[in-house]
């Protein structure tokens, strides 16, 4: 797959090569070598599993991908590095993607909301979005539809194009650098465009 070894490698926050994710996504992939059904399975897991920082109010506050399975919580920029990881290791490239979205559904403020694509032998390059389902919130798998948990509704909100192989400096330094989930809520990262 030429190209894509970017979106297959280790790195600092999509730590693949952790025991745990290993196993993990070993568990996942058992009994399969269709790169939908295991991209499905990895999918599922973190969106049901891991449960959504803020609409629990957990801490600790999570960005490496080992961490947030670790703890079992992360806001949506963390579950998708660990989408990204157990997917990685899984030999399934994946990226990272982004949207700007109004914080309130009213306007500003705007901040980034974090979810990934997955390239899927079938399909291509096709989006996901683990953050985690609630009333209003219905991300599924289902390609080539996409079904996110988010849609772009005011001019403002932007749903960027860019897949990424590393996440935006802006998002790891809120995580990293915030004690609580309150922290990153008073701190979400916005930016107007993606830089590559």
């Amino acid at each position: 797959m030429l190209g894509m070894e970017k979106y297959l490698e280790i790195s600092r926050y999509i730590d693949w090569g952790h025991p745990a994710i290993v196993a993990l996504a070993g568990e996942l992939s058992a009994g399969s070598k269709s790169d939908s059904v295991i991209a499905r399975r990895c999918f599922e897991w973190v969106r049901d599993s891991i449960k959504h920082s803020w609409d629990y109010r957990l801490n600790p506050v999570t960005c490496k991908a080992s961490d947030v399975l670790r703890y079992k919580t992360g806001y949506c920029y963390a579950k998708s590095h660990l989408l990204a990881a157990l997917l990685r290791a899984n030999r399934i490239p994946a990226g990272l993607c982004y949207q700007r979205l109004s914080v309130n559904d009213d306007g500003a403020p705007y901040c980034l909301h974090g979810l990934n694509a997955v390239f899927l032998q079938e399909h291509g390059w096709y989006r996901i979005d683990a953050r985690g389902n609630k009333s209003g919130v219905n991300a599924d798998f289902c390609p080539p539809q996409e079904r996110l948990a988010f849609t772009v509704n005011d001019e403002q909100e932007q749903d960027f194009a860019e897949i990424l192989a590393e996440p935006l400096d802006c998002v790891a330094r809120v995580l990293m650098s915030s004690e609580t989930c309150q922290d990153v809520y008073n701190n979400l990262p916005d930016a107007d465009r993606v830089p590559v």
